[in-house]
């Protein structure tokens, strides 16, 4: 099948021609054409006879003939449309005296004005477009090489805006602006208005181009800035408004709203960057400008919404105030004063503290506590753990995890905690009154739960090494006299204690548990050695009494063997006691035996009246009631102190403490002649043969020394008093000496050469882990390495130190 060549159709060149009035002619028929156009009359127009009229005018050299033309028809068509559409659709104010809020007069008629400008606006584009299409070649050829002119459509829109915008006969731009903001301002009040007329004339506002450089748009330079001003103005007066009636909840809510519809405005009818600019103004006139009021509101601001735990409401606060400068600062300050303020309930209901009181922790001295409450060690530990996990909660739940949050809330908390001064001994007593029996039916995930929860405490203590000496106090206690209720949960508060420290602070109480796998080992090999010996009876003629003995590493354990004293035993726990020694010396060459008999305790089976029983006492008591009343006469012969000190060879303390224990507490095993809860020298002791109790076994502890001069209820729990206090604070006091000079010894030989407050500055921080040293305390520890001559000043500056090789 033959096929055809299709030829593209051309447009024939005009021949060269100077005849004026054919050029007349041709303009004529396009000025009629296109106002045609204008008006809405181009049915019977042949776009191609208008194009070659226009081509013809600009080839021959008529283009400003044909521009000018063009801009002048569009001019005329324009001021005819002001003068019979627009002027005539302008709105009338309802009242001179009726206004809005922002005191712009009530108009009538404004919508169906900017519905005359968009129809008029919309047929304009329209009209301008295809007259642009027929004069494409004329922008092409003759506006191109002109960067005086715009292109026909740009001019086309350039004239709209000089003739209509910003007509200078009549008001039209200030109508636009008063109409179109009215409309704003009625949606913003509830009332329903036509959404996509607003867009029309944003956009509207948008193609057309301030000056000649198209860089502004009417859009940015006259309506942005009005709404903008307007809506200042608008949300000002409403923040002032409803704060006086709304609570703060409900003012948030009607915040959130007016950030939801003014986004939505924008995306229905404005264009986007003037969302941040109206977000600032409502952040700023909505919040930022009455951050206290909200926060402080009575019963309902930040610390109303905490003691309801209103989570939504808390983080609707904090999401909020993101959008502030000033906003998470604000609710910060709120959020640690009451923190403290809770915290100061706890050191006052259950930390012993008055509640007035702003006294600090003192590191190098003890201080008394301003009770205002009994002081109970396990209830405060608790109600700071509650503390922490409640305020964790809210960090998570309403702030959003935020690091800024979650610092600011735990560095409160550990302001709290260090403001009770015995906070150390505290969660001490806690950890061990839980190994002792508060973890008991505890399951493993529990045991594991609470013992992390205790370190997470724990790392808030500024005085760790305070915190260890407790602790190893009360290890010892649990370890010797086997009151803990877990080995695995002893091993596993040390691992925690060794992550979080290091080695150093974990290495003696590790030695401690060594200690008692080695005694174990040891009494096992002890007895066995007993089993295949023949038996040895005491010059009495009593047989030795079985012993248990524990061996410690005098450096492990806090317990001090330098002031034991030598006591009286009887005849069969002497001849024990060296034969147990033997046995050990004899494996163990060079090592040296003190025993710590505060320590120890006997169980003795005693025959009474009527009964027999089986009692658990002290070593001092076990000596007294042997050495002194196995051969009195019960209830009658009474002993006199003095005679009892001399058969014992106790101390007079520890004497009056133990004939107190027997004497005065719930089982009485010795009568007491003479009156009071105190033991004088002239004070007669007798056997209490007529004692009777329901128990077959009876453990009759040891008064505390505490307990002997106070009936204090912190003394049942094992809190030390004041006087014990200060010196456990003089023995940390003397250990950190060293540790500060150890300190500075062992930077001083890194760096060789340092300045005075250099090197201070150095060892606080190398010791900051343990405890944080006074400047005092630092300044003093130089100045005895200098007199050893460890260090020494340099001769030309003072201020630096030298360190000694």
């Amino acid at each position: 099948m033959a096929t055809r060549k299709r030829e593209s159709a051309r447009i024939a060149v005009p021949r060269r021609t100077t005849n004026e009035a054919f050029f007349d002619e041709a303009w004529e028929r396009l000025r009629l054409a296109f106002s045609d156009i204008l008006n809405k009359d181009q049915g019977s127009l042949s776009f191609e006879e208008l194009y070659r009229n226009a081509y013809n005018l600009v080839v021959h050299k008529r283009g400003p003939l044909l521009y000018d033309g063009v801009s002048n028809v569009f001019s005329v068509h324009l001021r005819s449309l002001v003068d019979h559409v627009l002027v005539p659709s302008f709105p009338i104010a309802t009242s001179a005296n009726t206004s809005n809020e922002l005191g712009q007069p009530s108009l009538s008629g404004g919508a169906a004005f900017l519905r005359t400008l968009r129809d008029v606006w919309n047929d304009y584009v329209t009209s301008t477009m295809m007259i642009r299409d027929v004069l494409r070649y004329m922008d092409k050829a003759y506006v191109t090489g002109n960067s005086k002119l715009l292109p026909i459509y740009n001019q086309s829109l350039h004239l709209f805006k000089q003739t209509i915008i910003t007509s200078q006969p009549h008001p039209i731009q200030q109508h636009i602006l008063s109409t179109y903001l009215d409309q704003v301002y009625k949606e913003r009040q509830g009332d329903i208005i036509d959404k996509s007329l607003l867009k029309s004339i944003s956009e509207m506002l948008l193609s057309l181009d301030t000056d000649s450089t198209g860089t502004t748009s009417l859009y940015h330079s006259i309506l942005e800035p009005e709404f903008l001003t307007t809506s200042t103005t608008f949300y000002t007066q409403e923040s002032e408004n409803l704060l006086k009636s709304f609570d703060a909840t409900q003012y948030l809510v009607h915040v959130e709203t007016r950030i939801s519809q003014e986004d939505a405005r924008v995306s229905h009818y404005m264009y986007p960057t003037t969302l941040p600019k109206i977000h600032k103004i409502l952040y700023d006139e909505l919040l930022e400008r009455h951050l206290s009021v909200i926060i402080e509101m009575e019963n309902s601001g930040l610390v109303a919404m905490l003691d309801s735990n209103k989570v939504v409401d808390l983080a609707r606060m904090y999401k909020l105030f993101a959008k502030t400068n000033a906003g998470h600062d604000e609710m910060l300050k709120a959020l640690s004063a009451y923190i403290k303020s809770l915290g100061k309930t706890i050191n006052f209901d259950f930390g012993g503290a008055a509640r007035d009181s702003n006294a600090t922790t003192s590191s190098t001295s003890s201080s008394t506590i301003m009770s205002g409450q009994p002081p109970n060690p396990v209830k405060w530990v608790e109600a700071m753990i509650e503390l922490k996990d409640r305020f964790d909660l809210v960090a998570s739940s309403s702030f959003d995890n935020d690091k800024l949050f979650t610092r600011h809330i735990n560095s409160t908390i550990e302001v709290v905690v260090n403001e009770n001064s015995r906070s150390s001994e505290f969660v001490s007593l806690f950890i061990d009154e839980n190994l002792r029996k508060g973890l008991k039916g505890k399951s493993e995930n529990e045991v594991d739960e609470l013992l992390d929860k205790t370190i997470m405490l724990f790392r808030f203590i500024g005085e760790k090494d305070v915190f260890e000496r407790y602790y190893k106090q009360h290890l010892a206690k649990r370890l010797l006299f086997n009151r803990s209720v877990s080995d695995d949960a002893e091993r596993g508060m040390i691992s925690r204690l060794k992550v979080e420290c290091g080695y150093q602070f974990t290495h003696k109480l590790e030695g401690m548990f060594n200690d008692m796998r080695l005694s174990l080992e040891t009494m096992q090999s002890y007895k066995s050695l007993l089993s295949t010996s023949s038996t040895v009876l005491a010059p009495n003629n009593l047989p030795i009494p079985e012993i248990s003995v524990n061996i410690l590493t005098s450096t492990f354990w806090p317990m001090s063997s330098s002031t034991t004293p030598q006591i009286a035993f009887s005849p069969e726990l002497t001849l024990a006691l060296e034969k147990f020694q033997k046995f050990y010396l004899s494996r163990h060459s060079g090592r040296r035996l003190t025993f710590l008999h505060n320590m120890g305790t006997t169980d003795l089976r005693i025959q009474f009246d009527t009964c027999k029983k089986e009692i658990n006492v002290s070593t001092y008591a076990t000596v007294v009631l042997l050495n002194v009343f196995s051969t009195t006469t019960p209830n009658t012969e009474f002993v006199e102190y003095t005679t009892i000190r001399e058969k014992t060879a106790i101390p007079d303390l520890e004497l009056k403490r133990t004939l107190q224990s027997l004497s005065l507490g719930k089982y009485k095993i010795l009568l007491k002649r003479g009156g009071g809860k105190d033991v004088a020298d002239s004070d007669g002791f007798c056997f209490n043969g007529k004692f009777t109790a329901s128990l077959n076994k009876i453990k009759i502890p040891t008064i505390s020394s505490s307990a002997s001069s106070s009936t204090s209820t912190s003394n049942t729990i094992g809190i030390e008093t004041d006087e014990d206090r200060a010196a456990t604070m003089d023995r940390i006091d003397e250990a950190r000496k060293y540790q500060v000079e150890a300190a500075i010894v062992r930077i001083m030989k890194s760096r060789k050469q340092l300045e005075h407050n250099v090197l201070v500055g150095e060892v606080v921080k190398m010791l900051s882990s343990r405890f944080s040293p006074s400047f005092g305390m630092v300044k003093q520890r130089i100045e005895g390495l200098i007199e050893r001559e460890y260090l020494e000043r340099d001769k030309k500056d003072r201020k630096l130190y030298n360190y000694v090789a």
